[in-house]
């Protein structure tokens, strides 16, 4: 996927706008983070570190789907496989810009990379409290789970 950007038109609002998806290089990192920031996604956990980002990236460069308008990032997605099961996380939407089609833009693009590598289900990671998210969730259909629990041990 890395250097074979998407073009998605965005909703009736929006439609001059056209937001591009792709994979995150290296050289956004900062600004991942900083969306990370702005869309507070580190309210409730550590935050994360600019290593631990380029780790991800080194070890699966289109593990990282990123919304470009105008070269400026506005939205990424964490598209995790590990050969079994295919993972989202980080689902972040810069807050000016959201509820205009880019959260499911960077949905598509992951199913449409996990389709290509053979995946059959998508999971993904939403804060309990995160009511917009789980707005976004259902509507591009899936179902929460409610009978399992996540469980965590910090290694560091």
């Amino acid at each position: 996927m890395a250097g074979r950007p998407r073009a998605a038109r965005l909703s009736a609002t929006s439609s001059a706008r056209i937001v591009c998806i792709d994979s995150a290089s290296l050289s956004d990192v900062a600004d991942l983070l900083a969306l990370w920031e702005a869309a507070a996604e580190n309210e409730s956990r550590p935050a994360d570190t600019a290593d631990a980002v380029r780790i991800l990236l080194i070890r699966d460069s289109d593990a990282c789907l990123v919304a470009r308008q105008g070269g400026r990032i506005v939205g990424s997605l964490i598209a995790g496989w590990d050969g079994w099961r295919a993972h989202l996380y980080r689902l972040a939407v810069h807050p000016g810009m959201r509820r205009q089609g880019i959260g499911r833009a960077l949905l598509d693009a992951a199913a449409a990379r996990f389709r290509s590598l053979g995946a059959t289900r998508l999971d993904a990671m939403v804060l309990e409290g995160n009511e917009l998210g789980h707005m976004l969730w259902r509507a591009a259909g899936f179902q929460s789970q409610e009978e399992w629990r996540r469980w965590v041990t910090p290694l560091r």
